[in-house]
């Protein structure tokens, strides 16, 4: 196995903005550091169990992905429009009851995420299977997948952390560009 391959792509594609990752920067932005680790915590555990169910029905997965995908797609792609349109009209100056930055919000987020989920069913087929097939080293795998993506959420909750301040005196700005960014990952979904 090419372990530079296999975690440049697992850096890039957990590291790079996506829907979970602006959405941990919006709860930062909005609720503080706690919430959106809180929010991480699920997020990662979601994660994880992606990454175990790819690893165990990798075969039966691979025949089913065109029907799962497309279904995914609908489903990921209409949260993360509804998502977008909740940050955008979010207003700052207005105390929220917020759903957004809790545990079963960052779950249910990874699950709903076509980002995620293409990539849990194409790391370990990709780059695990074709060299490791026994259940300690693709549990080893699937336990360091996790942990690059936690450390890529963390990476955005402190990077909302430090610049929370600029991002609170720009409050609308930062929630029209998140708002943004996530109707554009619904949109490249489709691409």
């Amino acid at each position: 196995m090419n372990i530079t391959s296999f975690l440049i792509y697992c850096i890039i594609v957990t590291f790079t903005p996506g829907p979970t990752n602006i959405v941990i920067l919006s709860t930062v932005h909005h609720f503080g550091t706690k919430k959106a680790m809180e929010y991480t915590y699920g997020a990662t555990i979601a994660f994880g169990i992606l990454l175990v169910i790819s690893a165990m029905l990798n075969t039966v997965l691979i025949e089913i992905i065109p029907k799962i995908l497309i279904v995914m797609q609908i489903i990921g792609s209409l949260y993360i429009f509804y998502l977008a349109y909740q940050i955008c009209k979010r207003d700052s100056s207005k105390p929220v009851v917020n759903e957004t930055g809790t545990f079963r919000s960052g779950f249910l987020m990874q699950f709903l995420n076509p980002k995620v989920v293409l990539f849990t069913m194409t790391v370990i087929p990709s780059f695990i299977m074709p060299h490791y097939t026994a259940m300690p080293p693709v549990t080893i795998s699937v336990l360091a997948i996790t942990l690059i993506g936690f450390l890529a959420f963390i990476t955005w909750v402190l990077f909302g952390t430090i610049f929370k301040q600029f991002l609170q005196n720009h409050s609308k700005i930062v929630n029209v560009m998140m708002a943004i960014f996530l109707a554009y990952s619904a949109v490249i979904i489709w691409m």
